[in-house]
């Protein structure tokens, strides 16, 4: 049984990108509204469209984050007025798994607003971090700046690797980890470049 799930989510996810920008925004959106399809693939294959110049590297990046944020609202929504229990009730059928929303739970709990801008580069958090956001009733505004902040430089480093991958863009699912380890490392690089920049004004600033 557990096979044809997977056979089945397969086939999915490459009937999503045979539509192309489409299919990415589909894809992101659906990655991030409790449905584990992984971006991992998705974003390589946002970056392949741009080798073969079926969409420029920006209108490939904004398309993958505007999926992106629409899921993020709307699993938002669904945590806000449903709460966790409607997500476990159905999220059987769509493969949620209850572990995985119970790391997304600590995680909030543990670091607050800030979980949201770092869950979006981890990704066995990614997925579910809208759900302990929406329950919190986190101010809207705020969560999906925090969405969009810790998305893109999970989108673009994913979609280099497809670019440079070129056709062979879908042999990044066997080095998920190896992304996924630059993933982070690009994220702490980012944040130590605003620190930075941040102590820099204030050393400028006049007193």
């Amino acid at each position: 049984m557990r096979a044809q799930g997977a056979d089945g989510v397969h086939a999915f996810i490459q009937t999503v990108l045979n539509l192309g920008l489409a299919g990415v925004f589909v894809g992101m959106l659906l990655e991030s509204a409790y449905i584990p399809i992984p971006s991992e693939i998705i974003l390589p294959y946002a970056g392949y469209l741009v080798y073969a110049g079926r969409a420029s590297f920006l209108s490939a990046g904004l398309i993958s984050l505007a999926g992106s944020l629409v899921g993020a609202f709307i699993s938002y929504e669904i945590a806000r007025y449903g709460g966790r229990p409607l997500v476990e009730r159905y999220g059987r059928y769509i493969f949620i798994r209850r572990h995985e929303l119970d790391r997304a739970d600590r995680w909030f709990q543990r670091h607050g607003d800030a979980a949201v801008f770092i869950g979006r580069l981890l990704p066995a958090v990614r997925t579910y971090i809208s759900l302990p956001a929406g329950v919190a009733e986190m101010p809207l505004i705020r969560f999906l700046i925090f969405s969009l902040l810790g998305a893109i430089p999970w989108t673009i480093v994913f979609m280099i690797v497809g670019y440079g991958l070129g056709r062979n863009w879908s042999h990044v699912s066997v080095q998920n980890h190896v992304v996924e380890a630059i993933a982070v490392l690009v994220f702490v690089g980012w944040i130590g470049l605003l620190w930075r920049h941040r102590q820099g004004a204030g050393k400028s600033r006049p007193r």
